[in-house]
């Protein structure tokens, strides 16, 4: 079986998880989990790493790191083999902690970040391990909702950044958005992945693509993404976007370009010239559009139904 494609560069974005061998847990005391944190800290100091979410299950973690170096093996390398050591000598043992490699998915930060760090920092509750995942004490939720003194090695700027621009009024923004899925059923947003390796809109997918194809072409052991990705027809998306919200006719455009930006296939500039926008006009439109998501639930269920109807 070929190894999982390892895209790497400056800026990249990554949710990245690690489970125990056989399922079995990875931490088993408090100190293990410390020991963890120490090492996530030490990425930080040693290759650059930022951290903005990270949770820590019994048998494994979920974390949203961005590499400015583009080094995310050597960061992974240090975090597990360092945690691996400390774990096999402190129980006099020896082989494999980790099921594999750890699994990393590139994400285009700007429009999934916000979703993923509500789905990492949920987990805790999705087991049942506790009711509110601001009393759990081994995730960033806490430190996201100002529960505690968040440590220096975490950066908590960006994902708040899409609830304001002052912390005061972010966190309990935040804290609100994350209290909107308690006790629903929600899709991953990770299982949009392309080849559980890239999420992120169709122009993103491209994009990283086209970038690494010569790349992926010359080594077969890495897997090939598609060349083509779901697309739904703009006017169709357009059509839709004007059914759904009525008398809204403003509203209904900024969900077109929005959807659009994501699903239908096109370029910038041939959205752009549907709305009349530029292409940074497109994107901006887009990006206002996923931050209002993120505060509005009765939004965000109107939007998400509506993409639903036009990707299935």
């Amino acid at each position: 079986m070929g190894r999982q494609l390892r895209i790497e560069y400056p800026g990249a974005y990554y949710h990245v998880t690690a489970r125990g061998n056989e399922r079995k847990d990875i931490f088993k005391s408090n100190r293990d989990r410390e020991k963890f944190l120490e090492y996530l800290q030490s990425a930080v100091e040693r290759y650059g790493a930022i951290i903005h979410v990270w949770c820590l299950m019994n048998n494994h973690y979920h974390l949203l790191l961005e590499t400015p170096h583009g080094n995310l093996s050597q960061v992974m390398q240090h975090v597990n083999g360092a945690y691996t050591n400390y774990f096999n000598t402190k129980r006099k043992r020896s082989g494999h902690l980790f099921q594999g490699r750890y699994k990393a998915i590139l994400v285009e930060a700007d429009e999934y970040a916000v979703e993923l760090s509500r789905y990492i920092h949920l987990n805790p509750v999705r087991i049942s391990a506790v009711a509110d995942p601001v009393n759990y004490r081994w995730s960033s939720c806490a430190d996201y909702a100002d529960f505690r003194k968040p440590p220096n090695w975490l950066k908590r700027d960006f994902i708040l950044g899409f609830f304001g621009t002052a912390e005061c009024d972010a966190i309990p923004k935040y804290r609100i958005f994350i209290n909107d899925m308690l006790g629903k059923e929600a899709e991953s947003p990770l299982v949009q992945a392309v080849v559980g390796t890239i999420l992120g809109t169709p122009e993103f997918v491209e994009r990283i693509q086209e970038e690494y194809e010569e790349r992926m072409l010359q080594d077969r052991n890495l897997p090939m993404p598609p060349r083509t990705t779901p697309k739904v027809d703009l006017e169709r998306i357009v059509e839709s976007a004007q059914a759904a919200f009525g008398e809204r006719k403003r509203q209904a455009e900024r969900v077109a370009i929005h959807l659009a930006h994501r699903y239908s296939g096109l370029k910038l500039r041939e959205i752009g010239a549907r709305f009349g926008l530029k292409d940074s006009g497109v994107s901006e439109a887009s990006r206002r559009v996923t931050k209002e998501l993120a505060k509005d639930e009765t939004f965000q269920q109107a939007v998400e139904k509506l993409r639903k109807e036009l990707v299935m």
